[in-house]
């Protein structure tokens, strides 16, 4: 057990914390997340389609449309770990994000974002944030070089001044050279 903690841990110090593979909502194929998406910046949130915050979607949307030209995505990941406020089918869930709220941004599969069934990404998001999710739409800022810059709870809008100066600042540092 230590040692799968110290592999964890060294994973994220490593940026390592994409090192995932997701299927695309209602899709087959699953994406790495560090091959998609390496040297960007990426804001991963959980969301849920029934949810008070759920009108997220539009600010979020925003984001990833103002900043995907200089390297920046929002990565949706459907949960129905808070009061089951989330479709169980995954084309339901595309179907509403896609219709209600025009949601552009890549959104996958359904996932467990806390407790025992989270995934290992949720896993060591909370480990490195000090913190789990607490509920729907919360929010992991992720650096160019795959390492946690910070952490947003629900309530934290997606377009507050205090997000919005934090991907600038995290889209201003260098891109990683390619391996």
């Amino acid at each position: 057990m230590l040692s799968l903690l110290l592999v964890s841990a060294l994973a994220i110090a490593a940026g390592g914390l994409l090192d995932r593979s997701f299927r695309p909502l209602a899709g087959k194929q699953a994406v790495n997340l560090a091959s998609a998406y390496r040297g960007d910046v990426l804001l991963v949130v959980n969301t849920a389609s029934k949810c008070g915050y759920t009108p997220q979607f539009e600010a979020l949307e925003a984001l990833h449309a103002k900043y995907r030209r200089n390297g920046f995505a929002v990565l949706g990941f459907p949960s129905g770990d808070f009061k089951a406020q989330e479709f169980d089918d995954e084309k339901q869930i595309q179907e509403f994000c896609t219709l209600t709220y025009g949601v552009k941004f890549p959104m996958f599969e359904k996932v467990h974002v806390v407790g025992d069934d989270a995934t290992p990404l949720y896993r060591d998001l909370a480990k490195a944030a000090g913190q789990a999710p607490q509920w729907n739409f919360h929010k992991y800022l992720i650096g160019r070089d795959g390492r946690l810059v910070a952490s947003f709870g629900s309530k934290t809008k997606p377009d507050d001044p205090q997000v919005v100066a934090a991907i600038e600042q995290a889209l201003a540092a260098p891109r990683a050279k390619a391996r």
